[in-house]
This record gives structure tokens, C-alpha cells and sequence, in this order.
């Protein structure tokens, strides 16, 4: 009687977890999760890496192999470190809930809640080195004087959490180093002797790396804010860089405040150090007087073509620097040679509203066919402006899932060219900006517009032949289109 108690107990059990946790992939170590299963079942791992993808998404294929290796060789791992999936074509409220607008979307959770994007590698030993970084603790703990001076030493941005016992700054330290752990080296200690020896506990300190200190800012910069992880993370955004980052391809993600000016120079810490913090000092005299005001960062022009590109620059000759910048009206350049003064009039005029933003495009076609052809100079008109429902398509001239695409969009284009209230266009997106708020993050990627709702584009994610289109628009249009019913069956003449 008892061993029957005891199968009966083992059996309830079993069927208990096959309803919370996610099966894994029959063919492989990628589990699966759905909408029922998502939120429960993420919970049991301290790290786990979630790929959001569309079965038809060729991105999404691309994927699939490297990131079954990964999984594979993740799961040897001690401990083992997990990947999943969710089809956003069946489990629409998941994808919908972590704001997923593109395939393939990748993110990172931690014990159930979303950490961060994921940014990495898309090969699988590129995953399994990221997700390995991401495992284990994300802030390294300073023992002794000598540990604390070798961390003073780094040549890496290091944020220093000052704690003799716990507290809720500590939690919201170690919380904040978790979902940036990529971005910023985070240490603590509790260590008296450091912390009487530096004047801080229960703080938050941001060090420069020794050899970007300079007269014109402390080397260290400490955090003044409650235990609020937004704050944190915001004072990590403004101080961590200094007052002139050095701008790379690594870290570029974290200079993404407004208005930033970059100066493009020769600047290498490694084989230049002299003539880099020339360069960057220019910069500091003008950044003293505009902390918090505007941001800078210097970087090698040589490892930014296509900022120099995208900003109009390449073919300058100057044997100065090039200044850039971004603010919330655009993108501008500065005209004249790099000087101190010529950088604070630049920056004075961006900030003022002085100067006509730089805007990158082609001329737009003499004429237009039933696919309409938008550049950055038309877009305002016929994207924008235009009081018709708009589906528009990013492409790359290079792009094999494009070419693909064309002759199925140009039939839709003409399918659809007696509509009145629909237009069909496509934009080349590396010849054109793209304007906010509309991402483009993979190629193709299409957008609904409709016609009173301009602010708000829609990411299109249905399906990619001609009649997948028409029942999307159809079912969607403003205003019923005229040969097709909302389902999106022709309408038959006596409907029309």
C-alpha cells in the first residue's frame, strides 16, 4: 500500500512539472515555451537565453543550427547554462509582452524577469562565449588594499559599490550589475580599511581608467542617488565615460545620449597615447562648460567609415579632426577645420536649433510604378503626410531574402494600384535614413502606416506571399478596400 502511495505521489508529480516546464526540442537542447508555459517555467533559471523567431523568417533559419550547437555545448557547461524558443506565430501574447518587432529577437532573463537585449555573436561559439560571461556573478568582490589598487590601475571603466554590511543600495548595485554586466566591470568590497581609507560606505563610485585623468575632472565619480536601479543606471549613462568618452566599436551602445558630438581623429591609446589625449583634451575644454548639457566622445576615424559615410565626411581631406553630431532634430557635421572655437560655435548652434540637419539620400525616380519609391527627402510627403494607409518595405540592394521578395511585392503593388486609400512602397535603407520612430534592425522590414495613426507604424510580421498581404491589408485598411472583402476575398462584381 505504500509503494502504491509512493508511485501514486511520484506520478502526480510528474505530471505536475510537464505542465510548468517547457519541453525541450525533440530534435535538439533548445526547449520550447508557449504562452501557458512562459512565465513559470523561465523562473527556475538564474540565466536563460530566449530566441523569439517566425518559422517562415529566413534570418530565423540562418539561426536555427548555431543556436542548437550553442544550447548543445551550453549544457555541458557547470552548471549548465539554457536556450530556448518561442514561435511568435503561435504564442502571440508572450512575444507581444516583451515588445518583440523583428525576427530574430533574442533577450536574456534572469530567474524569470527579462535582464537585458541580447547583443552578441550570432555564430555558436560567439553565443557560448557571451552566455558564459553571463553566468556567475556579475560583480567581483575586493578583498584587500592590494586588490583595490590593482582595480584603480584597470585600463576598463570600473564601478566600485562601497558596502560594509547589506543594504538596499548593495541590492540594487548587485541587480543593476546583472543586467549590465556587458556594458560596465563592477566591483564591491566591504573591506574597512579601504572603505575609511577612501571616505565612502554605502556608495557608488564610477573610476576612470588612470590613463584618461586629466585637470578638468575628478578620476572618480560617485553616485549621489537612492537605491532606485533607473537612477543607477542612469548615473552610470552620464558619468562613466567622463565628460569625452573614447568612443569604440565595442562600447559605441553606451554613447546614446543627446545631443552627442563625436570627434573623429587618429586617436589609439596603444600605439599614440600622447597625441590622443591631445586631441581629447581640445574636446574637454569645450565639454567643462556643457555637463549635462550635451555629451562627447572621441573616436578613430578609421574604425568609423560608416559614421563618416552616414554623416557626409568621407571624402574630406582634412588633416584635423571631423566633428559630428546627433541631437533630437538630426544629424549635422561641422563645416569648419577643427579648432576650439569652431567646436563650441558647432556645438552652440546644434543645441540652438541653428543649423539644417544633414539628411542622407537618394534623388527620387523621375517616375514611379505601382511599388512607390520613397527616398529620405520624399518620405515626409508620401509616407508621412500622404492621407492613405502606407505599407512600406526596407530593403537592402544586397539583401537575398529582398530579391526574393521583389516580384511577390511588385504583383502586390499591382493587385493593389486601384485602391485609393493604400499605398505600397519600398525604401532602400542603406542609402536613405530612416527616420524615427521606425527600427531596422534586419532586411527586409516592412511596416503598416495607417493613415491616422502616422505616429504609431506597426512592425508588419504576417506572412510573405502576395495573398498573406492582402488579407493583412484587407483586414486592417482604414477603410475598405474596394475588390477585396475584409477577409481578404476578391468581392464579386455585384459587391463592387
Amino acid at each position: 500500500m505504500a509503494l502504491l502511495r509512493l508511485f501514486n505521489s511520484v506520478l502526480i508529480l510528474n505530471s505536475f512539472l510537464l505542465l510548468v516546464l517547457p519541453i525541450a526540442n525533440g530534435d535538439g537542447d533548445v526547449m520550447k515555451f508557449t504562452d501557458a508555459d512562459f512565465k513559470e517555467g523561465t523562473k527556475q533559471y538564474d540565466v536563460l537565453l530566449v530566441k523569439f523567431y517566425a518559422p517562415w523568417c529566413g534570418h530565423c533559419k540562418k539561426l536555427a543550427p548555431e543556436f542548437e550547437k550553442a544550447a548543445t555545448k551550453l549544457l555541458q557547461n557547470d552548471p549548465p547554462i539554457h536556450l530556448a524558443e518561442v514561435d511568435c506565430t503561435e504564442e502571440k501574447k508572450t512575444c507581444d509582452e516583451f515588445s518583440v518587432s523583428g525576427f530574430p529577437t533574442l533577450k536574456i532573463f534572469r530567474k524569470g524577469e527579462l535582464a537585458q537585449d541580447y547583443d552578441g555573436p550570432r555564430v555558436a561559439e560567439g553565443i557560448v562565449k557571451y552566455m558564459r560571461g553571463q553566468a556567475g556573478p556579475s560583480a567581483t568582490e575586493i578583498s584587500t588594499s592590494q586588490e583595490f589598487e590593482k582595480m584603480l590601475e584597470s585600463d576598463d571603466v570600473t564601478i566600485c559599490g562601497f558596502f560594509e554590511g547589506d543594504s538596499k543600495l548593495k541590492d540594487s548595485f548587485l541587480k543593476v550589475a546583472d543586467t549590465e554586466r556587458d556594458r560596465f566591470k563592477f566591483v564591491w568590497t566591504s573591506n574597512k580599511q579601504i572603505l575609511e581609507s577612501n571616505g565612502y560606505n554605502d556608495d557608488i563610485v564610477a573610476y576612470q581608467p588612470k590613463k584618461f585623468h586629466n585637470k578638468f575632472e575628478p578620476s572618480g565619480f560617485k553616485y549621489d542617488g537612492n537605491y532606485d536601479t533607473d537612477k543607477i543606471k542612469e548615473f552610470l549613462l552620464h558619468e562613466t565615460n567622463g565628460l569625452v568618452g573614447i568612443r569604440t566599436s565595442e562600447n559605441r551602445y553606451q554613447f546614446d545620449l543627446l545631443p552627442m558630438f563625436v570627434v573623429y581623429s587618429k586617436v589609439d591609446y596603444e600605439l599614440d597615447p600622447k597625441g590622443s589625449n591631445y586631441w581629447r583634451n581640445r574636446v574637454l575644454m569645450v565639454a567643462k562648460d556643457y555637463r549635462r548639457k550635451a555629451y562627447f566622445a572621441v573616436s578613430n576615424k578609421d574604425d568609423f567609415s560608416f559614421d563618416l559615410d552616414e554623416f557626409g565626411l568621407t571624402n574630406r581631406k582634412d588633416t584635423k579632426p571631423l566633428v559630428a553630431a546627433r541631437s533630437t532634430k538630426g544629424k549635422f557635421f561641422m563645416k569648419e577645420e577643427f579648432s576650439v572655437e569652431n567646436l563650441r560655435k558647432f556645438v552652440e548652434d546644434v543645441i540652438n536649433d541653428r543649423l539644417e540637419p544633414h539628411l542622407k539620400s537618394e534623388e527620387p525616380p523621375e517616375e514611379q510604378g505601382d511599388v512607390k519609391v520613397i527616398v529620405a527627402k520624399t518620405f515626409q510627403e508620401m509616407v508621412t503626410d500622404v492621407e492613405k494607409d502606407v505599407l512600406i518595405e526596407f530593403y537592402a540592394p544586397w539583401c537575398g531574402h529582398c530579391k526574393a521578395l521583389a516580384p511577390k511585392y511588385d504583383e502586390l503593388g499591382k493587385k493593389l494600384s486601384g485602391e485609393s486609400g493604400v499605398v505600397i512602397a519600398k525604401m532602400d535603407a542603406t542609402a536613405n535614413d530612416v527616420p524615427p520612430p521606425f527600427q531596422v534592425q534586419g532586411f527586409p522590414t516592412l511596416y503598416w502606416i495607417p493613415k491616422n495613426r502616422k505616429d504609431k507604424p506597426e512592425p508588419y510580421s504576417g506572412g510573405r506571399e502576395v495573398d498573406d498581404f492582402i488579407k493583412y491589408i484587407a483586414k486592417h485598411a482604414t477603410e475598405e478596400l474596394k475588390g477585396y472583402k475584409r477577409d481578404g476575398k476578391p468581392k464579386k462584381k455585384e459587391e463592387l
